[in-house]
């Protein structure tokens, strides 16, 4: 009975992979799930092991076992096919280029363990409560080098530039510079005040290339969540030419759409998250939301875009990304939406899980196509 009801759990955990997650601490573990699977996997294995001695609930509990087994493995075998074509596909939206000694997905990869560079943690700017930092990554390959600004998520108003630094490395190591940035937060601070830090960011930086081995002229934005929403406003907004590119990691692009179609409460009160960071509801102040949405400030001016998302998301609809992408292509931008079936918000929290090494992956190539 011991062994029957563990599979249950197993298999109920095991739907996170394709369903989403009904509630906040099912979201976390739905990352597990996704990006962990060969945990679970291998605990399945060792239960079917045992359970082919004869007991009670024998045939149930590997029946149950193996359909378990079944729904963990799909998160790595559809990251298999992907990886199959995501180099063509990216070559067709930005050109051929390689990323050497780096494959989009491999099975070792999944046991890998994470680099870690070293950083400096710099003020770039002082406001009315104190001084705001960076987290400066020195590229660990020598020479002038493009420089990633990295915006972090938190709902516009938590989080800082410690979070997920596992890609900061990844991207020094690879000879890049990154500047994971603070900035100023919500309620107190709203939209366009953190905006306003991604320029001064860029303009310290740029104050800072020749000390600091800055190529001035290829700045890329990243953000995520939260922070993809200001990259993305930064990136179409600011029109500064040195920034070449836009990486969005499963950001809210379209702020009024959102507001009208709220997450699910167990999850989050969206709703009020962005009338915190837009000093109220929709329907007293929509030109905020208007004035926040990304969406609607793409040309065929804006910088090249890549667009990273989960089908799975329950915090940011992935509707989000689809309607960018659909933006981006009716006004001629280069840009390529990395679409992750199974994967939820903040899948990246395991680089070497099936959807951290494909964005991992995209995100090489899209800095190789546009600082070259």
């Amino acid at each position: 009975m011991v062994k029957l009801s563990l599979t249950i759990i197993l298999f109920l955990i095991s739907l996170l992979t394709i369903l989403p997650a009904p509630a906040f601490y099912l979201w976390l573990l739905a990352i597990a799930a996704d990006e962990f699977s060969w945990v679970f996997i291998a605990v399945l294995l060792v239960v079917i092991l045992v359970s082919f001695k004869p007991s009670a609930y024998q045939t149930p509990t590997l029946i149950v076992s193996f359909i378990a087994l079944f729904i963990f493995a799909s998160p790595i075998a559809r990251a298999y096919f992907i990886s199959k074509k995501i180099r063509n596909d990216m070559a067709s939206a930005f050109g051929d280029h390689s990323v050497a000694s780096q494959k989009p997905f491999s099975y070792p990869g999944l046991f890998k363990s994470n680099i870690s560079i070293p950083y400096s943690t710099v003020s770039y700017k002082k406001t009315d409560k104190g001084n705001l930092t960076m987290d400066f990554y020195p590229s660990a390959i020598p020479g002038v080098k493009p420089c990633v600004i990295v915006v972090h998520g938190g709902s516009w108003k938590s989080g800082d530039s410690k979070q997920l630094p596992e890609l900061n490395s990844v991207l020094a190591s690879k000879g890049y510079h990154v500047a994971a940035i603070n900035y100023r937060l919500a309620p107190s601070y709203q939209n366009p005040a953190p905006v306003e830090d991604v320029r001064d960011a860029l303009a310290f930086l740029k104050e800072k290339a020749a000390a600091w081995h800055i190529d001035s002229g290829n700045f890329i934005l990243l953000g995520r969540s939260a922070g993809a929403q200001i990259a993305l406003l930064a990136g179409f907004t600011l029109k500064d030419p040195e920034v070449k590119g836009v990486i969005d990691f499963y950001g809210p692009a379209d702020m009024v759409w959102g507001y009208s179609i709220p997450s699910n409460p167990l999850i989050m009160d969206s709703r009020k998250v962005m009338e915190d960071y837009l000093g109220g509801s929709y329907n007293t102040h929509p030109q905020n939301f208007e004035k926040s949405s990304p969406l609607l400030y793409v040309s065929n001016q804006s910088p090249p875009t890549l667009l990273i998302h989960g089908e799975n998301d329950v915090l940011v609809a992935y509707e989000h990304s689809k309607r960018l992408n659909a933006k981006l292509s009716t006004n001629g931008v280069k840009h390529y939406l990395l679409t992750l079936p199974w994967a939820t918000h903040a899948f990246d929290y395991n680089l070497n899980g099936p959807g951290g090494q494909l964005s991992t992956y995209a995100v090489m190539y899209f800095l190789k196509s546009v600082t070259n």
